[in-house]
């Protein structure tokens, strides 16, 4: 994983996903990248977490939330998606964005770099919208 910052689309593995998703913008695609994080038991490799958070904050920007750092080549494809079927998404993003910040192998990156409390404080905000 080739990291060049703390930010959730910051890596290749999240920018790669956010790429994939312009192309091809459904929720299948969303569910998919939150699933494998929210219910691997083991430990979770980096691009499955880098994936997921990128998930997660396309659907708080679908909900209405999104980051500041958000791709803006995403957001033409956000605005025409359909909200309705989002609470189980948001549940599963939920469930992935805890699931990262417990045991994965992107946290144990940031726990020891001088951006640990930054990248948590971006989770911990990212997890209030998904709210």
């Amino acid at each position: 994983m080739a990291t060049w910052g703390y930010h959730n689309f910051d890596n290749d593995a999240a920018a790669d996903f956010a790429e994939d998703f312009r192309d091809n913008p459904n929720e299948a695609v969303l569910l998919e990248a939150l699933a494998a994080v929210a219910e691997e038991e083991e430990h979770i490799d980096a691009d499955a977490a880098s994936e997921a958070l990128a998930a997660a904050e396309i659907i708080a920007a679908v909900m209405g939330k999104p980051a500041q750092d958000l791709p803006v080549d995403l957001i033409p494809v956000i605005v025409k998606m359909d909200t309705d079927e989002s609470e189980d998404l948001l549940e599963l993003a939920r469930g992935a964005v805890k699931a990262i910040l417990k045991e994965s192998a992107l946290q144990e990156h940031w726990a020891g770099s001088d951006n640990a409390a930054d990248w948590q404080h971006l989770q911990r905000d990212l997890l209030e919208r998904l709210k």
